[in-house]
């Protein structure tokens, strides 16, 4: 994600997380001086806030756009560019790691999982948000859209709902090592006020940068124009609502 689309998603689509970063937050009792890593941390807005809280913040994501943003948006987090396979940094060095919708985007979630296990001090907990199944929530009409217009993808290739199917989650979960302890689903709607504000939400994610290098701006706006109609409200804003999964594990 360049700096552009961090800052459209920081700007267009993070405000909308909130009740979701606020949950797990609540679950993980992040407060004052809690050390806390957010893996997958985009433009940085659930650190913002867990910085609000007290905490003292760490944030990781393969996008050096994401990084510097959050870099900005707190200067004296540890923000680093990288691999959630692969975190860089030592055994035990965080009371929390928290991943809003990112580990299901690894290519090996149980590595991932294994190394945030690991940067967990003793009595540590992660805080993992993933889609709920895709029939749950609207905004998939959406993405499947803008995937039309993304090259091919292999069977395989991990994307939005990889752990939402039964079970799948909590059988990666425990082959990393840790053991649910909290559980629940959090119910989000997204509001956008027009069209302008919808698009540059949407436009700004991974998946919409793949479609627009593929097929071009153009072509993947009108297909979210389109796409957006069935959400249209009378105000002339869009209503679409989602649904997210949480586990709060040891």
């Amino acid at each position: 994600m360049v700096s552009g689309g961090a800052r459209d998603w920081a700007r267009f689509t993070e405000p909308h997380a909130r009740p979701v970063y606020d949950t797990v937050h609540e679950r993980l009792g992040i407060g004052m001086g809690t050390r806390l890593l957010d893996v997958g941390c985009g433009p940085g807005g659930s650190a913002c806030l867990a910085a609000e809280r007290g905490a003292r913040v760490a944030g990781l994501d393969a996008s050096p756009g994401s990084i510097e943003v959050s870099r900005e948006r707190i200067p004296d987090g540890d923000y680093r560019v990288g691999d959630m396979e692969s975190l860089p940094w030592p055994d035990g060095s965080f009371d929390a790691v928290t991943g809003f919708n990112s580990f299901q985007f690894a290519g090996n979630p149980t590595a991932a999982l294994t190394e945030a296990h690991r940067v967990l001090a003793p009595g540590g907990k992660l805080g993992i948000v993933i889609w709920a199944p895709r029939e749950e929530s609207q905004q998939p009409r959406i993405m499947d859209a803008i995937s039309t217009l993304s090259p091919p993808q292999p069977p395989d290739a991990p994307g939005p709902f990889s752990l939402s199917g039964p079970g799948v989650l909590e059988r990666v979960l425990e082959a990393a090592g840790f053991r649910p302890v909290d559980r629940g689903e959090i119910p989000v709607v997204f509001h956008h006020p027009d069209a302008g504000a919808a698009c540059r939400s949407l436009m700004s994610g991974g998946g919409s940068a793949r479609a627009v290098r593929h097929s071009g701006e153009g072509r993947v706006r009108q297909a979210i124009l389109e796409a957006l109609e069935e959400f249209r409200v009378a105000t002339g804003g869009y209503r679409i609502e989602n649904r997210f999964r949480f586990v709060i594990a040891k």
